[in-house]
């Protein structure tokens, strides 16, 4: 933690977990089918949000829910039934209301399999529409440029 203009501030480091590759992710050509890559990475973050302590209901008590605007993956090597994997998932950005998640699928060797960069929007659970990120949340983040 540092401070900023006497506030004091959490800039977070990245947050890893790891999975293996199953027999029932595996499609017809025999590798890890695309649409689990999109699962993990969603393990990812809940982790990373766990990790900080904000957990959906911790945001939820702050008045805001996220919701996945954009997912920019690329998929880099195919994974096969038994892959040891580590999704590691780390703060990117913020802005007014959103924010973004720059993760990574890595096998145990630390070979890179998928990366790519989440955005992310804040919400009023009632109104549904975009809403600042809570001062606290913010912090897990570099200030914006």
């Amino acid at each position: 933690m540092f401070n900023v203009e006497n506030k004091t501030m959490q800039i977070t480091e990245a947050v890893a977990v790891e999975t293996v590759v199953r027999c029932t992710e595996i499609d017809v050509n025999g590798h890890l089918n695309n649409a689990k890559f999109v699962e993990y990475l969603e393990w990812g973050r809940e982790e990373w949000y766990e990790s900080h302590g904000f957990g959906y209901d911790h945001l939820e008590e702050l008045g805001v829910i996220t919701v996945v605007v954009n997912i920019n993956l690329n998929y880099r090597q195919p994974c096969h039934q038994g892959d040891r994997l580590r999704i590691v998932t780390s703060p990117q950005r913020r802005g007014h209301s959103s924010f973004a998640l720059a993760q990574r699928i890595e096998r145990s060797d630390g070979t890179v399999v998928a990366d790519g960069v989440v955005t992310i929007v804040t919400v009023d659970p009632d109104t549904r529409r975009a809403v600042p990120l809570p001062e606290k949340f913010a912090g897990l983040f570099r200030a914006p440029d």
